[in-house]
């Protein structure tokens, strides 16, 4: 199994989420940061970063932190036994990093049993909000047919205020390679 959070992985998943360098209200109005994290990760992100922006450095820093302490091991235990390419994992990955649910997908339990066209459908049940369709057939094709959708870039929003919500009209595409690079070496 690809057991390491390579660069190329963490890219991929960065690509479907973003990165907000200071704390922000989501769409259902929990306290966000960095790419994509909540206090209910285990690192507190109210109040520390209301008001307080971060490096891309450290935000990439608590996110790969994250994949490796809480996530990846997870995503190994769901497919225990089972020899997983770089892309899989990183789709499965991705997956388990938006949902929590690779415990629990259908899709992940038909694979291990080898139903391949079963579980290429299922994963496809994962599709709520709408909003979230596009990211699901990324790590769809990531994981079935090896298809990775990063171009080594992420989105950078800055914070409006008062709302504390993410600008997404001012959103900067930005490399991150060469912190992912210095982070994972």
């Amino acid at each position: 199994m690809a057991a390491k959070i390579t660069i190329k992985a963490a890219r991929e998943i960065i690509s479907h989420e973003a990165i907000v360098r200071e704390a922000y209200r989501d769409s259902v109005d929990v306290w966000t940061w960095s790419v994509g994290i909540t206090s209910r990760s285990g690192h507190k992100v109210f109040p520390r970063y209301v008001d307080n922006p971060q490096s891309i450095k450290r935000c990439l820093e608590i996110y790969l932190w994250l994949l490796r302490t809480k996530y990846a091991p997870a995503v190994k235990a769901a497919f225990k036994g089972f020899a997983l390419t770089e892309a899989q994992f990183t789709a499965a990955l991705s997956f388990h990093y938006n949902t929590g649910g690779i415990g629990r997908a259908t899709w992940a339990r038909q694979w291990r049993k080898g139903d391949i066209d079963a579980a290429r459908i299922s994963f496809m049940n994962w599709r709520s909000p709408p909003e979230i369709i596009p990211r699901r057939k990324k790590e769809r094709d990531l994981f079935f047919d090896g298809a990775w959708s990063n171009d080594g870039k992420a989105v950078v929003f800055p914070v409006k205020k008062p709302s504390y919500k993410p600008d997404f009209r001012k959103g900067k595409r930005v490399s991150v390679n060469a912190a992912l690079k210095e982070l994972l070496g």
